[in-house]
């Protein structure tokens, strides 16, 4: 009996040499420490319909790792896992943590416990009341974290092979994940395999579908046995002195199983159990043992078992993969001794496996068996395997999945479940799961004092992904009869927080005004007017500006003199105030009088969720614009890790690195200015294309590629990203339209830049931020109006932005304009402007300014023909220029300097 079930394992594995054979010369080159031979080889896709063995090869791979030494941890998806969240992840991950040592385990995380905790069900997140109310990790900062955790992993304890089976039906986030690690075993000690049915792969995540090609590997596709393998595996399991087998028999195998090897090996088995001899007279008998093994057959047959052991199966079908006995007895309403009888029965007759935790023999099996029950029965037993799993001591994360397969009961209780379910999926990284488990109690339905908690939660978990959908929740929230004055004040902010991300800024602010107006209470009228201010700020079309920045100075005034009630609203306010006097204009002390208000008491905090990461942005950015770049970017390096530390890796990073990035172009330090947008625009993208950030990162990297020299980059990056009208009606840093203006000015277009530039300083100047210091769309309107041949036109338009930075203050803002007034000046003016120009600058950080004033400099102290004092000029420019990575600005100061006459 033991040789035949060798004989029907190996069988499993016919035909398959090919595929074992790329699987040890991966594991023979990983155990040596050697790289993959090819790219893409630290990666194996195995695809294959069901029964063509893929679960048997992956556990031969798993075997062959073990028995080399390597560490080696699997998983597989189940059909009844696939809407529980990093369920597949858990199952990888969990079992060798768990038995690590509590030093070790905290070694293996690192510092990615609290981000990562949740995912896999290692930390006890307290689902806390409000789904606003804790600091999430988004998806990405999870992904991250698992990155990390697997690396060091590998690193610490590796080599590391990871094999993953039935992909097909595991969660989407961990096939998020799966999807993103692929890119980066070849870089590391591990091995991925995964196994996954080509033709019931899920639409999401769509990086999963391509997963081979996409690291340039090819899937490795199972065929079906032919019929020589079939023939041998016959001789195999049957073959003794005493038996041959006729060959006719062996091909009515083939013919029943179309060579599927699960099929034959179980169809062998039960010809084997039944006594049938493998020869010709025995072939009708064959279709009617193949029938008993799927679909009604295999109903049938588990019925002649009894009822309890009918129960006992649908129990294990409905809890899934890695059943407990003893929960599936609680589940099927069996007494431990009937459901241990019963399963000795569904073992012996090759439907279940194992003893205290029980499997099917099969997918197929399992499939099977859970389309078989009664659909009444079938929702009957998912609501007891809820409750079940709670009672034994589950996580409300685990029982979610059974009570999204219940129909709706008027159950309040079950509403609770729910939503503490989806909270706990929240603070795992897992909003979409949260949001299903949301719109599931919304259908129960909630009673109406849970109604509008419900819907402000489901509100919330949409909030990044999907604004739109959140403000069709809030509104129905407000909508609701009970509510306390605090969820009232809640859902308005969200709901304003969702109209300003759908583009709809005056709704917003408006929303939040008119309930500012409402409030009963001074507290929550601050609060909710800090919300109107920031939602004006940053609506490109405001009207009525004007109005608007008096009302917030005469607050920020008044709240001012009251120094012992100044809490975060007051502070809030006084950072919308610092960054109006930068965009307006106002001199610049009035601004960072504010913004050191606003930063008392340790600074605002950028991932306070009753809060925004706006207003914090803001009051950091006016020290930039004050030049203070020091400050700014001490502000902003605590900003970003503030947000990796809570998992916030995603567009909130994306902004932090880009918002870094401007601020070094602005400072000069052009090549970390480069690398710190191409940073944050690699975060971005990796959300995915067309967030808000991509303005605020196209445009920053563009203006340092221009800087730079790389002009046909910048091109190429505006088409890709569609960088054109119409642009965002956000107000956007550096502003869009004067970025595009300035691009199409270097490309030889001075007719397209000045309809940009002009569009771009009626709409500025509508809005009364008139600062040249925030946006120098007039510097560069006025080069191409000289580029067109109209010096009276910009030479106006440089005198009014001198104007305008002298009221400002800043020696930045100054030096700039002073640079652009010479540019349109002869003689000896000229030479004073940049003279006057090179001193602002070596009263300021802005090193790239600096070099462009002096490179004018030599070339005018040339032009006039003090060639001596040109040549100091020019190679003081090529320190400068050195220093903050201004290439074409080195490279013309060369070729200047070369020009001149030898002294």
């Amino acid at each position: 009996m033991a040789e035949r079930k060798y004989a029907a394992e190996t069988g499993l594995l016919l035909e398959r040499d090919s595929e074992l054979g790329a699987a040890r010369r991966a594991l023979a080159d990983l155990a040596a420490g050697a790289g993959p031979s090819d790219p893409g080889g630290r990666l194996l896709v195995y695809t294959g319909a069901a029964g063509l063995g893929k679960t048997s090869l992956l556990a031969a791979v798993h075997r062959t790792a073990t028995d080399s030494g390597l560490l080696a941890l699997s998983a597989r998806g189940g059909e009844q896992e696939q809407l529980s969240a990093f369920h597949l992840v858990r199952t990888l991950l969990r079992p060798l943590l768990a038995r690590v040592g509590e030093q070790q385990q905290r070694e293996l995380l690192g510092g990615w416990n609290d981000i990562v905790g949740p995912a896999l069900g290692l930390t006890a997140a307290a689902p806390v009341a409000g789904a606003a109310a804790a600091v999430a990790p988004d998806p990405q900062g999870v992904r991250d974290g698992l990155d990390w955790i697997v690396t060091n992993l590998a690193i610490q304890h590796g080599p590391l092979v990871l094999v993953v089976d039935d992909a097909h039906w595991a969660d989407a986030e961990s096939l998020s994940w799966l999807a993103s690690f692929a890119s980066r075993v070849d870089e590391l000690p591990v091995l991925l395999v995964v196994a996954y049915r080509p033709d019931e792969l899920p639409e999401v995540p769509a990086a999963f579908r391509t997963i081979a090609d996409s690291n340039g590997t090819k899937p490795l596709g199972l065929a079906a046995l032919t019929p020589d393998a079939v023939a041998a595996l016959v001789n195999r399991m049957f073959g003794t002195p005493e038996v041959r087998t006729d060959d006719a028999f062996c091909r009515e195998v083939w013919a029943v199983t179309g060579g599927n090897p699960f099929e034959t090996v179980e169809l062998l088995a039960k010809a084997l159990e039944r006594g049938i001899t493998p020869v010709e007279e025995s072939c009708p008998l064959l279709r009617g043992l193949a029938a008993a093994n799927r679909g009604s057959g295999l109903v049938a047959r588990l019925e002649r078992l009894g009822h309890s052991s009918v129960r006992l199966a649908w129990a294990v079908s409905v809890l899934g993969i890695h059943t407990p006995l003893e929960l599936a007895a609680s589940v099927a309403s069996l007494s431990p001794s009937d459901a241990a009888d019963a399963a000795d029965r569904l073992r012996a007759e090759r439907i279940l496996t194992g003893h205290q935790i029980l499997e099917f023999i099969h997918p197929l099996v399992a499939t099977s068996v859970y389309r078989g029950i009664p659909e009444e029965l079938r929702t009957g037993m998912h609501a007891e395997a809820g409750w079940a799993v709670l009672g034994a001591g589950g996580s409300p994360v685990t029982a979610a999945r059974h009570w999204l397969e219940v129909p709706p009961q008027g159950d309040s209780t079950l509403v609770e479940q729910l939503r503490s379910a989806a909270r706990l999926f929240m603070q795992a990284g897992a909003p979409e799961t949260a949001q299903r488990c949301l719109a599931r109690a919304l259908k129960e339905p909630p009673s109406p004092a849970q109604r509008a908690e419900v819907l402000f939660e489901l509100g919330c978990s949409t909030l990044l992904y999907d604004p739109a959908a959140t403000v069709g929740h809030l509104r129905a929230a407000l909508e609701q009869p009970v509510r306390s004055e605090q969820l009232h004040e809640g859902i308005t902010v969200r709901l304003a927080q969702s109209l300003a991300h759908s583009n709809h800024l005056l709704e917003a602010a408006s929303t939040t005004a008119d309930a500012a107006d409402a409030a009963d209470s001074a507290q929550a009228r601050l609060r909710l007017l800090v919300w109107n201010f920031m939602w004006c700020a940053f609506d490109a079309e405001e009207q009525g500006s004007g109005d608007r920045s008096q009302r917030l100075a005469d607050l920020a005034l008044l709240l001012e003199r009251e120094e012992e009630r100044i809490g975060i609203a007051e502070r809030y306010v006084f950072g919308l105030r610092a960054w109006d006097a930068v965009v307006r204009g106002e001199p610049v002390a009035t601004a960072v009088h504010y913004a050191d208000l606003a930063q008392q008491q340790g600074g605002l905090s950028w991932t306070d969720q009753e809060w925004a990461f706006e207003v914090p942005t803001l009051a950091s950015l006016v020290y930039m614009f004050a030049d203070l770049p020091e400050k700014a970017e001490r502000f902003f390096a605590k900003g970003i890790a503030e947000y990796e530390e809570a998992g916030w890796r995603g567009a909130h990073l994306a902004f932090g690195h880009t918002i870094l990035a401007y601020i070094r172009y602005r400072t000069g330090n052009l090549a970390e200015a480069e690398q710190s947008a191409r940073e944050g625009l690699a975060t971005a993208n990796r959300v995915g294309e067309g967030i808000p950030v991509h303005w605020y990162a196209v445009g920053t990297l563009i203006a340092v590629l221009l800087a730079r020299g790389g002009v046909e980059e910048a091109r190429e990056l505006a088409e890709r990203y569609h960088f054109q009208a119409p642009y965002s009606a956000a107000v956007v840093f550096p502003d869009s339209q004067t970025v595009r203006g300035a691009l199409l000015l270097t490309l030889g277009d001075p007719d397209g830049a000045v309809a940009e530039l002009t569009g771009a300083g009626d709409r500025l100047d509508r809005r009364e931020m008139s600062n040249p210091g925030w946006c120098g769309w007039q510097r560069t309107l006025a080069a191409a109006h000289a580029a067109l041949g109209h010096p009276d036109q910009a030479r106006t338009l440089a005198e009014d932005a001198l104007a305008r930075a002298e009221r400002y203050g800043t020696a930045s803002a100054i030096g700039m304009e002073l640079r652009s007034c010479a540019s349109y000046a002869e003689g000896e003016r000229k030479l004073d402007l940049l003279t006057r120009a090179l001193a602002q600058f070596e009263r300021c950080t802005a090193p790239y300014e600096h070099t462009r004033a002096a490179v004018d400099l030599g070339l005018a102290l040339r032009d006039a023909g003090r060639p001596e004092e040109a040549a100091e000029q020019l190679r003081s420019a090529l320190v400068l220029a050195g220093a903050c990575a201004a290439d074409q600005l080195a490279a013309q100061a060369r070729a200047l300097l070369a020009e001149l006459p030898v002294i």
